[in-house]
This record gives structure tokens, C-alpha cells and sequence, in this order.
């Protein structure tokens, strides 16, 4: 009995040193993530950062180097913030731009460890959610979530800025996944896209083997009629990281289980287009190669068969962990296939792959995975759904918001759902969207949860937007702008003793304004971003830059 109740007392010892009380609780270290911990924390909030891997920054610092910007004029606050110091780093006043848009992910991580080291954030790594029961609610509030490890975190506020949405979902707010339909919004881009010009197939392929049986990478058929909804979530990928500086080069890996038949169909395509074209293709044409300094250069998807992963990801939004992992090692697998299969299968024109393997994994970016990205380009998971959901209008006629909090500017931008044989018997691609959007503004509403579900809870990266509107909206500067706006309104909710929905958004907009972000498409805006900048910064020890720019 008394080793029992010993037992019993140290257990309860070690699940007091545990729990840890906070005022704000951040989980996911995504770009989002990272600034919104700043954000409270500048604002006084005593503020922890949880990340379920070893990485800040999310795609931001896993691949994403050629940030997707649209309108650079409409990037203020913090996510410029981010931008100006990564081009302190890369002393881009000597080219008179003072951003770096385009950078090597191990500068631009370093530069977040150090922004949330300097904001006072406690940032804890290998923190993931308990699965199903790590979220408990008294009533509408969160009151504190449990991880893997025991650890249990309190606190006033929660964001969930990861790209999954978890805490999000275990503390009951309604979400959806995949694509709604044309009618659910009155969105004429939603559901099943009968068109899909772009990363088309531009040649007849025939997708059957010699056995008459489909090859691998293609789906039967279609199922569903334009502007209907579906499940179905956009093609991930990895955004690699290459150099073609033979001193920092190493070769394309050959991942494990590597069987070059299913890249048959890519062989066929390969051949195809070098006969309609009348030469060998160039790499580009098949990934897209996006400079970034010192001999570097961001991978991407390019074409009908490429790095995304189309049709291989639809059970991870709602996955369980098990699942994810699953879906994700195949990810690995799958592109790093590609690439190998470029370097070094005979059907390739030597041309070609002479090029390819000029290319290589760099020796100096992310040394902990293999030289392979530590992040997967979840491009669209789980979507909250708000008392308020941006659609189509908002980005298309309906662009100015009284809640506003910053601005987007990115294409309507989804890449392919499903590959499969079309009605004259060749291989097809659907889901790629790819229409230009005017400047348009975010509302604080996007981030908000119905007040019946949530009242402490933001969620800047999960948003509450349609697909359509999503593909739009979720590119990394503006998960930092929303995040901004995240932290500040995290820190007005604890002051005042409000629900999140019922602070003022007035005073919300004024700090943002006073803290560079921007509201109109406007040049004058940035530049007093770019104020605002230098006058923060300047104390920090950036004097030699503000007198320069």
C-alpha cells in the first residue's frame, strides 16, 4: 500500500511539473505560427511555441525559397518584417531592396530562431498534440492540451497555426476538406473542373501498359460532373532544395524501393514531347527551376507529370498520425524517384539528363534529414468553417473588408486532384486553377471560430475559406499576416477578459497600422511598412542599413 501511494504521489509530482501555464498557447511552428507567438509576445503575453517536429518556419525554411508574393506591395508587418531581415542577412542594400524575397531555407530558419529568441517566445520542439483526446474545453474555452510526451499546456489563448488544424478539430470547430461545389457558394471555379489547361498533358500518352493494365501514377476514370464536390485535396509535393556548385553538390538519392516502372508513363511523355517539339526537352520543362542565391535554386512542380504527387494525399487532412506518416514517407519516395529516374534511366535523352545531373542536392541545407526538405508541401488540409467563410467574391468583386487585416494578391492558385483516362483513352490531368486575382482584403473574421464552438481559439493557417478562396490566401506571407494580426488580437482578448470575437477590431486595426501592416494596394503603404521598419529596427543594430537604403 505505501509503495502504491508513493507511486501514486510522484506521478502526480511529475504531471504538476508538466503542466505549464501560459497566455498564450501557439501550436505549429509554421511561418504563421512564428509570427503569431511574436506577435503576442510584443504585446506582453508570457507566450510558448509548440512544434510537433525539430523545424521553425514550416514551408517557409522546407523548401518554399522563391516566396510566392503576388503583389509584394501588399506584404506589410511582420511578414515584411521577416523578409527586411533575411535581406539584412544577405546585405540586399547594395542591389537597393531592402527585402529578400528569395533566399537559401537555412538563412531564412536561422533568422526565426532568432526573431522568436529575441521576442522572449518559449519555443519547444517535438511537441505533438495527443491524438483524439488532447484538447479539453470548459464550455466554449480551451483550457489546456496534452502532448505525446505528458506535457500539459494552459492557457487563456490558443492558436493552432499548424498546416493540419488538430487542435483546431479535438476542440470541436467545424471543418471541411476538399472541394466544395459551384453552388454550395456560388463560386463558378468550386468542384470538379472539366478544364484544366495548365500542367495538361499536351500530347496523347496512352496510360495502359502492354498487359492492357493501367500504368502506375493513373486513376480509371473521372468520377463526377462539372462544379460538383468531391473530397479530393490538391497534388502535394516537396519543394527541393538543388545546386548545381559541383563543391556543394551530392548526387540524387535513390530512394528506397525504387522500381522505375512506375515512372513509365513520365518515360512515354518524355519521348512524346521530344517528337512534337523536334528536340530533347530541357529540364525546366519538367520542374521548375527557381534561382535563389549561391548557386542554388528552388524545385518545383512543371508539367503534366512532375513532383506533385497527384491523387496520393487524400486521406491525410482527416489521417491519423500512423497515416500521415505513411503519406508522407510515400511522398519521399515518390519524388525522389523522379529525380533519380531523370538521372539516370537510358529512355531519357542524354541532353536531358546530362542536365539533370548538373543538379544536386545541396551539402549545406538541411543537414538533419538527409539534405532532403523537412517539411511537406501540405498545400491544403483541413478548412475551418467560420461564421464567416472568404469565397470566390471576396477575392473576385466583393474585395474590401471593414474587419480588415492585411491583404492577398496570389492567383486563385490549386494544383491538379487526380490523374485518369480520359474519354478518348489517354492520360489526363483535372483540378489545376490558376486565375489572377486583383488585390483584395483579408478579414480578422477568417480566422475566427462560430462563437458557439470556440471563444479563445484563433486559427490563422486552417482558415475559414472555401477551396477556391483558399488557393489564394495560402501562400506564407500571408499566413504571417494573418498571424500578426493573430497575436495582437490574442493579447487585446487576455487584457480585456473578452472572447476572441469581441475584441475591438478598430483598435486591432490601428495597432496593425501602427506596426507597418498594409491595407490598401497602394505604394505609399509600404513605404510606410518600410517607416515603420526602420524606426523598430533601429535599435537592434540595423543603422547601417536604414542610413543605406
Amino acid at each position: 500500500m505505501l509503495i502504491r501511494f508513493t507511486a501514486a504521489l510522484m506521478a502526480c509530482a511529475a504531471l504538476a511539473c508538466a503542466q505549464q501555464e501560459y497566455d498564450l498557447v501557439v501550436y505549429g511552428a509554421t511561418a504563421g505560427g512564428v509570427t503569431t507567438a511574436i506577435s503576442g509576445a510584443r504585446k506582453g503575453l508570457k507566450t510558448v511555441l509548440l512544434e510537433p517536429r525539430n523545424h521553425v518556419g514550416g514551408m517557409a525554411t522546407g523548401g518554399l525559397s522563391r516566396t510566392d508574393v503576388g503583389r509584394r506591395e501588399v506584404i506589410g508587418g511582420l511578414a515584411l518584417e521577416f523578409y527586411y531581415r533575411v535581406g539584412e542577412k544577405y546585405e540586399m542594400r547594395r542591389f537597393n531592396n531592402p527585402a529578400a524575397w528569395f533566399y537559401e531555407p537555412k538563412v531564412g530558419e536561422a533568422v526565426m530562431r532568432e526573431w522568436l529568441k529575441e521576442a522572449g517566445v518559449t519555443l519547444l520542439f517535438n511537441h505533438r498534440l495527443k491524438e483524439k483526446s488532447g484538447v479539453r474545453k470548459t464550455g466554449t474555452r480551451v483550457t489546456e492540451i496534452m502532448m505525446e510526451n505528458g506535457a500539459v499546456f494552459r492557457g487563456k489563448v490558443f492558436a493552432d497555426c499548424s498546416y493540419e488544424g488538430d487542435l483546431m478539430a479535438q476542440a470541436g470547430i467545424s471543418y471541411t476538406f476538399g472541394r466544395e461545389s459551384s453552388a454550395q457558394y456560388g463560386e463558378s471555379l468550386a468542384g470538379f473542373r472539366d478544364r484544366t489547361p495548365f500542367h495538361q498533358f499536351m500530347v496523347d500518352v496512352s496510360p495502359y501498359g502492354a498487359d492492357g493494365k493501367l500504368l502506375p501514377e493513373v486513376g480509371p476514370g473521372p468520377s463526377g460532373k462539372p462544379g460538383e464536390a468531391d473530397k479530393r485535396i490538391q497534388a502535394y509535393n516537396f519543394r527541393v532544395i538543388a545546386t548545381n556548385v559541383p563543391s556543394n553538390r551530392l548526387p540524387w538519392p535513390k530512394p528506397e524501393g525504387y522500381d522505375p516502372a512506375r515512372y513509365e508513363l513520365l518515360a512515354r511523355l518524355v519521348q512524346a514531347m521530344e517528337k512534337k517539339l523536334g528536340r530533347p526537352q530541357v529540364f525546366h520543362e519538367l520542374t521548375l527551376i527557381a534561382p535563389i542565391p549561391n548557386g542554388k535554386a528552388d524545385f518545383n512542380n512543371q508539367g503534366a507529370f512532375s513532383t506533385d504527387y497527384i491523387g496520393k494525399n487524400y486521406g491525410y487532412p482527416d489521417g491519423s498520425y500512423a497515416e500521415r506518416e505513411r503519406i508522407w514517407k510515400e511522398h519521399v519516395g515518390y519524388v525522389q524517384g523522379f529525380y533519380y529516374f531523370l538521372a539516370t534511366d537510358p529512355r531519357i535523352p542524354k541532353s536531358l539528363q546530362d542536365e539533370v545531373n548538373s543538379w544536386g542536392l545541396p551539402k549545406d541545407e538541411f543537414l538533419d534529414t538527409g539534405h532532403w526538405p523537412h517539411q511537406l508541401y501540405v498545400r491544403e488540409a483541413r478548412r475551418m468553417i467560420g461564421e464567416f467563410v472568404v469565397t470566390q467574391k471576396d477575392l473576385q468583386t466583393e474585395r474590401t473588408k471593414p474587419d480588415v487585416i492585411g491583404m492577398g494578391s496570389y492567383n486563385s492558385d490549386s494544383h491538379n486532384v487526380q490523374r485518369f483516362v480520359n474519354a478518348r483513352g489517354f492520360a489526363e490531368n483535372e483540378g489545376d486553377m490558376q486565375v489572377p486575382v486583383l488585390p483584395y482584403q483579408i478579414p480578422f473574421r477568417v480566422m475566427l471560430p462560430k462563437r458557439a464552438e470556440a471563444s479563445n481559439v484563433l486559427v490563422p493557417v486552417c482558415f475559414s475559406a472555401s477551396h477556391v478562396a483558399y488557393s489564394s490566401l495560402r501562400m506564407e506571407p500571408q499566413y504571417m499576416i494573418i498571424g500578426h494580426a493573430a497575436g495582437i488580437a490574442a493579447a487585446m482578448a487576455v487584457k480585456s477578459g473578452v472572447p476572441v470575437q469581441q475584441i475591438s477590431v478598430p483598435d486591432l486595426q490601428k495597432t496593425l497600422k501602427s506596426e507597418g501592416a498594409v491595407f490598401r494596394y497602394e505604394q505609399s503603404e509600404q513605404h510606410d511598412a518600410f517607416d515603420w521598419l526602420r524606426r523598430s529596427l533601429a535599435p537592434k543594430g540595423i543603422e547601417r542599413v536604414n542610413r543605406e537604403m
